[in-house]
């Protein structure tokens, strides 16, 4: 596996999913349910009651990520379960996962991120801009709203996660209300064209395998719910470059969208896997299946991708004393 990586022999099937209530855990336990060789799923998640947890084959709570007992929390579950991979399906837990890494390494156990550096450039989206406006095209973006290049801009936080935070401001009374309101933003150009998801898996050495572009259709609170895969070599091999530069492992997804002169501009990065993830997985590149090959030693193939649409729509789990309750649609 390169880089020292050492599982416990057998404990390579037995994952830990992060992040169990959001879109990013589920689609990995569903990725992890196509794999063809047994896997042991083990789902976390702060909520006692979240939807992944009814889809794993076992599942643990932990506390909040700022919590004193976080860590030790974590420690304790990797022990009980025997967990052989970490996989990076929260955009919370990745930090910790990363900044205990060789302890974690100690324990046999592997997490699939990156290394601190890495991190940080992409959780701080003015080290974003800073670091990769040097190679790559980005909207220009400023801690001064004084510097900004005319109205409409974009105001978001500086870390933060998803759409949570993020305005259009139109004029001078949009941007007074946002400075009384709030603090540690940054102001960035705005793009008014088609918005693009990428998901990119890169090896545990970080070289990138494989780049996959879809056009989001739909979005909501962040999250895409509609969105066609599209062959796009020019776009694949940017963010191929792009995981490659930041030296990024494992998986990532980027964000880019169309300036008003169709310029495809980079907004994010997030070095973990997306809330779409399992567009990705449907159109052929299922790529939990893939870290676990990679992790296994197996030879991996890159697969061919299907210019598919997804549509995704909510899927209800019934729960009686604990246990999912199978129902019948006909006689709801």
């Amino acid at each position: 596996m390169g880089n020292g990586y050492q599982l416990k022999e057998g404990s390579n099937s037995t994952i830990l999913v992060p992040g169990a209530s959001a879109p990013a855990g589920i689609n990995t336990i569903k990725s992890l349910r196509m794999v063809k060789y047994p896997v042991r799923i083990i789902a976390s998640d702060t909520n006692p009651i979240s939807a992944g947890f009814f889809m794993s084959d076992a599942n643990e709570v932990l506390p909040e990520l700022d919590s004193k007992l976080y860590v030790k929390r974590l420690f304790e579950i990797i022990t009980k379960h025997k967990i052989g991979i970490l996989m990076p399906s929260s955009g919370y837990d990745i930090y910790q996962y990363s900044e205990n890494k060789e302890n974690l390494l100690k324990l046999g156990t592997l997490p699939i991120v990156s290394d601190k550096k890495t991190m940080e450039i992409c959780r701080d989206k003015m080290q974003t801009f800073n670091h990769l406006s040097k190679k790559f095209d980005l909207p220009f973006t400023t801690l001064d709203d004084k510097k900004t290049r005319g109205f409409p801009i974009i105001a978001k936080p500086r870390y933060g996660k998803g759409s949570k935070g993020v305005l259009k401001l139109d004029n001078e009374d949009d941007l007074r209300y946002v400075r009384l309101k709030n603090d540690n933003l940054i102001f960035q150009e705005y793009l008014p064209g088609t918005e693009y998801t990428i998901d990119v898996l890169s090896d545990l050495e970080g070289d990138p395998i494989i780049a996959v572009p879809r056009i989001r259709l739909q979005t909501k609170a962040g999250i895409s719910t509609m969105g066609k895969i599209v062959k796009d070599e020019g776009i694949s091999e940017t963010c191929k470059s792009i995981a490659k530069y930041l030296k990024i492992r494992g998986p990532c997804c980027i964000q880019m969208k169309e300036s008003k002169d169709g310029n495809l501009k980079i907004v994010e990065i997030n070095p973990r896997m997306g809330g779409g993830t399992i567009f990705t997985t449907l159109a052929g590149a299922n790529f939990p299946a893939m870290i676990l090959d990679m992790v296994n030693g197996k030879k991996l193939k890159i697969p061919k991708i299907s210019e598919v649409t997804i549509i995704r729509y909510f899927e209800e789990i019934v729960v009686e004393n604990g246990k999912v309750m199978k129902y019948d649609l006909n006689l709801v």
